[in-house]
């Protein structure tokens, strides 16, 4: 007999979940109290089960009906949080009881209740695997199917609901091979392709979603069914409904990145697809999918080439699309003047530290995506956990998030143009000039916006085939900069810093009469009381400051001025932008910011911020970035101001590093925030490169525990942290030795145990392998300074830093960051090293030779033809790579008279003399 609850226990349970979501704060908090009591009898989630699946009041519960639903939502929601928290210790009984039962949910009349036992279904198999309830599949596709002619069309519903839900949080165990050769997706995925045949608009849609899910790993279920898929895609495409013709057109955006071949055969008829369903005027999200099979096929090398006859077609839809919607346009108009409104620091997204890479070597990608109003125009993935009719009780908070901030058909759009620029150049802007010529003028601003938009989206692909229109267009655009309405003002200055690049290299005629107008355009607003147009005009001059670079010395004053201004202006969200800036411009005209007027100035901004900003303030992160930049520029002019900033930094390292032993011993603290850590290291360092050596000892010896912290960060478990404090401790071993060697002893021990590779090639993180890099370069510097210091670690070091020579797929950085350090280790350390040359030189000059010619390439040269001369008869089978390396090293690096240089040459003809004449001992 199946299991029956007891009446008096049932109906107390069933009014406390109604009392729990009544809204009366004192019978909710005494619900939830019962509730939290109800939670010790083992039987609780065999009555939630209960009162959910029961579609009517049972007899014993005097309630009616609407005051029922509550119970049984609540009851819902409290059962998945118990499958979540303790599925696994939850007695068996009670785990078949609830599967007997919740299925009965997936048929109630109510979609609201056919979600939440879709999210139960979920949870079980989230939580005990696939395994552990084998039967789910074939139930739910059972019940999909109308196997037995007898489920009504909402229980087809709920359970196409629920079977898509377990596609997405099982998609890789659903792929999973077990005994027998057998995977679930090899039955799973022909069925929810014959569920798109359903005459049912939502189980359509449903089960395409659901076969979206595996479509871009490309498993081999997909690829035996991808022509049964194309077949059903092309039936589906006239589908009625909007929300199947949505999933059409996701999935052909998958099957463009995984199957280009399947359907450039059929690139004509996808294009007029595409486009017909990107104009629907009654879906937006419609309309998004279909932009973004633009930006994914403009993207895929096999996929572009067959767009080029349809540029004539796809270009006017892509910038009909950037014209802000009626629904955008009356709320964009009513935002005039906001500057003196305060902000909220909890309406701040989240800035993250960017740790020092220190001395990498490789190249960073510079190609980026530009932003429309400070926004990225590539693809955001939203990551939302609640399923459909599930209740967020963790986040009383209304709003649904700024939407100039969210990804959508107009940025998608012009993100679909500047790829399609980029890569057909003139075609594009041929198929935009009729656009623009109509609109940059037009009476409507929503057009003016669009039109300037579009300019901007093409400045990167298509800038040969503009610059001749820009004498033009530039004092246009910046007219446009005075515009009535924020918006277009706002989009100008993102539009103008793209087209900064062209103005800041004109001859000086040119410049005054482009360059200097447009920068200083983009500098007064700046300070528009307006504060998105604050925002995308320091946007546009932080890009306007990147490629000018040193084109901006002549107008330091200028620019240092106006952002003193804006420091006295701005509210705490433009602050972090601004913060930018002012690094930016450090970092591209270095000491010219050095000037006592601009220091005099510049300074008291940043230090009144320093004051008023506490050191819990996420602030702080961009901050403390910005004054490592400025200390590098102002370098001694920045001594007055650093013992402060130094001590401060200190301060946090040290009450951060408390905090983490405190949050480790005792589970309710919170775990500190390790980027304050990361942004204070950073700052020490570039305070201590900034200054003359005395001054950074000297703050090094009055913060007492300097190294103990240090050493403490080296340690931590953050690789972010530990990346910065290898930085910090190669700094030191340059700029503060003499401190610094009393405790190589301790640091030493800590920096061999990080040059260990095994648990980051498993782990894979590019963090971990900086973090190595940063250390191997430490090695470096320290062996420099300490060279017959380092003979006692000497055994171990070329342990490790061979292992990093000999292993495969290691980045390049780092075998490189290696080789320098083993070099460095040679100058002091030749003859314990000797006896190892004839394993460690080819590995030594694969990795040196693609380093570029510097001082630290020369000192790791000097070293290794120490160890040469200490055996030169191990240099027999390296020879030639050797003599080739020196080759390259005369004609790039010997031009001139340095006395260095000529040391190391009369070191290299030692080192070859000795070789030679060992060979010819040999012979």
């Amino acid at each position: 007999m199946a299991w029956q609850p007891d009446e008096a226990p049932l109906r107390q349970l069933a009014e406390c979940l109604r009392d729990s979501l009544s809204g009366n704060p004192a019978m909710q908090k005494n619900a939830e109290h019962m509730l939290k009591q109800a939670k010790a009898s083992p039987d609780i989630d065999k009555y939630l089960a209960y009162v959910f699946s029961n579609g009517q009041p049972p007899s014993v519960v005097n309630m009616d009906a609407s005051l029922y639903f509550q119970a049984r939502a609540a009851a819902a929601v409290m059962l998945k949080n118990d499958i979540k928290t303790g599925y696994k210790t939850m007695p068996d009984t009670s785990k078949s009881y609830i599967k007997s039962v919740i299925l009965v949910g997936l048929q109630d009349p109510n979609s609201q209740m056919r979600g939440y036992a879709g999210n139960v279904i979920t949870e079980i198999v989230r939580q005990g695997g696939l395994l552990g309830w084998s039967q789910v599949l074939s139930d739910l596709v059972a019940m999909i199917g109308n196997e037995n002619s007898s489920v009504p069309p909402q229980a087809q519903e709920g359970a196409m609901g629920a079977l898509l839900k377990i596609c997405e949080d099982n998609k890789k165990a659903l792929n999973h091979e077990h005994a027998g050769g057998q995977r679930a997706l090899t039955f799973l995925f022909p069925k929810l392709l014959e569920f798109t045949t359903s005459p049912l608009p939502k189980v359509r849609a449903d089960s395409l979603s659901a076969a979206n899910v595996f479509i871009p790993d490309k498993p081999l279920a997909v690829q035996e069914n991808i022509d049964t898929l194309l077949q059903q895609l092309f039936s589906l495409s006239a589908d009625p409904s909007n929300e199947v013709r949505k999933h059409v057109c996701r999935s052909f955006v998958h099957i463009a990145d995984i199957a280009p071949h399947k359907i450039t055969p059929y690139m004509e008829g996808l294009v007029d697809y595409m486009v017909t369903q990107q104009r629907n005027p009654d879906d937006s999200d419609l309309a998004l999918d279909a932009a973004e099979f633009w930006l994914c096929a403009a993207e895929d090398e096999k996929m572009r080439e067959h767009l080029g006859p349809y540029l004539a077609k796809i270009v006017p839809v892509l910038l009909e699309s950037m014209v802000y919607s009626e629904d955008d346009i009356l709320r964009l108009e009513g935002e005039k003047e906001d500057a003196e409104l305060e902000d909220r620091e909890e309406d701040i997204k989240p800035a993250f530290a960017t740790s020092k890479s220190a001395r990498l070597a490789t190249a960073t990608n510079d190609s980026e995506t530009p932003n429309v109003n400070g926004t990225t125009l590539s693809s955001m993935d939203d990551d939302d956990d609640l399923s459909e009719g599930e209740i967020d009780d963790l986040d009383d908070d209304d709003s649904v998030g700024d939407p100039e901030e969210q990804w959508n058909l107009r940025k998608c759009s012009a993100a679909a143009l500047d790829v399609l620029a980029s890569v057909f150049h003139e075609p594009v802007f041929q198929a935009t000039l009729p656009y623009l010529t109509t609109n940059l003028s037009h009476t409507e601003w929503p057009n003016r916006e669009a039109a300037v938009l579009a300019l901007g989206a093409i400045a990167d692909g298509c800038m040969t085939v503009v610059e001749p229109h820009l004498p033009m267009l530039t004092p246009y655009m910046i007219t446009l900069l005075q515009d009535s309405e924020p918006v277009v003002r706002q989009i100008t200055c993102w539009s103008l810093g793209r087209y900064s690049g062209w103005a800041s290299h004109l001859d000086e005629n040119g410049k005054q009469q482009f360059f200097v107008p447009m920068m200083d355009g983009i500098l007064q607003r700046m300070l528009d009381n307006n504060k998105r147009v604050q925002e995308a005009a320091a946007s546009a001059f932080a890009n306007l400051e990147e490629k000018a670079n040193k084109e901006l010395i002549p107008y330091c004053s200028i620019i240092v001025r106006q952002f003193v201004q804006c420091f006295a202006k701005y509210k705490y969200r433009n602050m972090f932008i601004l913060y930018d800036c002012v690094q930016t411009l450090a970092e591209h005209v270095g000491p010219a910011l050095a000037q006592d007027d601009l220091v005099s100035i510049l300074m008291p901004a940043l230090i009144q911020r320093w004051n008023q900003v506490s050191d819990q303030s996420r602030e702080m992160f961009p901050l403390l970035e910005c004054l490592s930049y400025v200390a590098t520029a102002l370098a001694g002019a920045f001594n007055r101001y650093a013992p402060g900033i130094f001590s401060r930094c200190m301060g946090i390292i040290h009450r951060n590093l408390q905090e983490a032993l405190l949050a480790a011993t005792n589970p309710t603290l919170d775990v500190p925030d390790k980027d304050f850590l990361v942004t204070s290291l950073d700052v020490v360092s570039a305070i201590i490169q900034a200054l003359d050596p005395s001054s950074s000892a000297e703050l090094v010896v009055r913060s007492q525990n300097f190294f103990q912290l240090l050493c403490l960060c080296m340690k931590d478990d953050n690789n972010d942290v530990r990346q910065s404090a290898y930085a910090l401790l190669g700094d030191c071993a340059i700029y503060v030795f003499d401190q610094l060697q009393t405790q190589l002893p301790e640091l030493m021990e800590v920096l061999i145990g990080q040059l260990e590779l095994s648990q980051v090639m498993i782990d894979g993180e590019e963090t971990g392998f900086s973090v190595i890099n940063n250390a191997c370069w430490s090695v470096g510097e320290i062996a420099m300074r300490e060279k017959e210091g380092m003979q006692r670690y000497i055994d171990r070091l070329l342990q490790k830093i061979a292992t990093i020579l000999f292993t495969p797929n290691v980045p390049d950085s780092l075998n490189e960051n290696a080789a320098i350090a083993l070099g460095r280790l040679g100058l002091g350390s030749s003859q314990f090293l000797a006896p190892h040359l004839a394993q460690i030189a080819p590995p030594f000059i694969r990795a040196i030779e693609n380093v570029m010619w510097t001082d630290e390439k020369g000192h790791a040269l000097a070293g290794f033809m120490q160890i040469i001369l200490a055996n030169p008869s191990a240099m027999e089978q390296s020879l030639l790579q050797f003599f080739n390396e020196m080759s390259r090293a005369q004609r790039s690096l010997f031009n001139g008279p340095t006395p260095g240089h000529s040391a190391l040459w009369d070191t290299f003809q030692k080192a070859s003399g000795s070789i030679l004449t060992d060979l010819r001992c040999k012979n």
